[in-house]
């Protein structure tokens, strides 16, 4: 599998990646959780080194099921997933939550599905438009200082 840099972040990623989303939604029925196993090992063991989530994925099932299969291979890939949409519907605007408080509590959760201790790439997975951008960057860069991230993105 060839590889990339992923734009100037030092990030090295397979040319291909893969998008979990609809192991767990939105094209049918999902699948069985070894069977997304499964797929997701067979994926790696052809040379795909990225994988792509998101907790509103299933909602949460996604990034589960992601754990699992990665968990073994975790210092081989490279996670992203995403935050920033209201799943608990608290948020009061467009179905979007940006708040850094969520953010700080959306990777928490995350790095536990995930069983891992870092986010390879975390992206905003829409712009909040009540939420300044600045104070969104903030809280990633928190995040990133504590190692909790290691690169931010938007979707």
């Amino acid at each position: 599998m060839q590889m990339r840099t992923l734009g100037n972040s030092g990030l090295d990623v397979s040319a291909i990646g893969l998008g979990c989303m609809g192991m767990s939604q939105s094209y049918g029925q999902p699948m069985e959780t070894a069977d997304a196993v499964h797929l997701i090992r067979a994926a790696f063991d052809r040379g795909i080194t990225f994988f792509d989530t998101a907790e509103v994925y299933g909602p949460f099932t996604n990034e589960e099921v992601v754990g699992e299969a990665l968990q073994p291979i975790r210092d081989q890939v490279v996670i992203a997933t995403k935050f920033g949409i209201d799943i608990a519907g608290t948020a009061g605007h467009d179905g979007m939550d940006s708040r850094p408080q969520h953010i700080r509590d959306v990777v928490e959760a995350s790095l536990r599905r995930l069983r891992t201790d870092h986010i390879d790439l975390l992206y905003q997975h829409r712009v909040d438009p009540v939420v300044p951008i600045e104070e969104v960057a903030g809280a990633v860069k928190d995040l990133i200082s504590q190692g909790k991230v290691k690169h931010f993105g938007l979707s």
